[in-house]
């Protein structure tokens, strides 16, 4: 597995440092307030994972499934849900958790979903953004890191739901993919 990562892009300790400093923005910002932390599955649950365990506030989580990616390496634009949360958002503050965002297109999606469902606020965190690649309109209010345009793979980011278990985040050859 090792041998199909080209570079690590990010080792476990810049993870680490990463999630360490999204947690200690959403402590401040959401101080006394009732917060919910959705990940997007597959992808978040590794990051989310580290996430909860460094926020110092009261919280529930709760996880989506969605699709728009199947086994390419290219966003199909059309966002489906595989399944819900399985928890009211109606006047909570939400925090969308995902891996990574580069065309913006399900996140953007997800953002009018839970507005939808009566969130008093949806806040976007995301470990990874490539603002190169972005085609819809978002903004992400905690950002672990850019990351260039390439296909990384690792801490939870899969290319045909392998490499999710590497410890860090690596560019994929793309011979893998190609």
């Amino acid at each position: 597995m090792t041998n199909d990562i080209s570079k690590v892009l990010i080792s476990e300790q810049e993870l680490d440092n990463l999630v360490t400093k999204l947690a200690n923005q959403i402590n401040l910002d959401y101080n006394g307030k009732e917060l919910v932390l959705i990940g997007l599955l597959k992808g978040s649950v590794v990051f989310m994972t580290d996430l909860i365990r460094k926020i110092n506030l009261p919280c529930t989580i709760d996880f989506i499934s969605v699709s728009s990616y199947g086994d390419s390496t290219e966003s199909t634009g059309r966002v489906k849900i595989n399944f819900d949360v399985s928890q009211s958002v109606a006047g909570k503050h939400v925090v969308i958790v995902e891996d990574i965002i580069d065309s913006g297109n399900t996140i953007s999606y997800m953002l009018k979903y839970f507005d939808g469902k009566g969130a008093e606020s949806v806040k976007i965190c995301t470990l990874l953004d490539k603002p190169d690649r972005r085609v819809a309109d978002i903004e992400v209010d905690y950002s672990g890191t850019i990351i260039p345009d390439e296909f990384v793979v690792g801490y939870g980011l899969d290319y045909a739901e392998k490499y999710r278990n590497l410890p860090y985040v690596g560019i994929l050859n793309p011979n893998v993919y190609s």
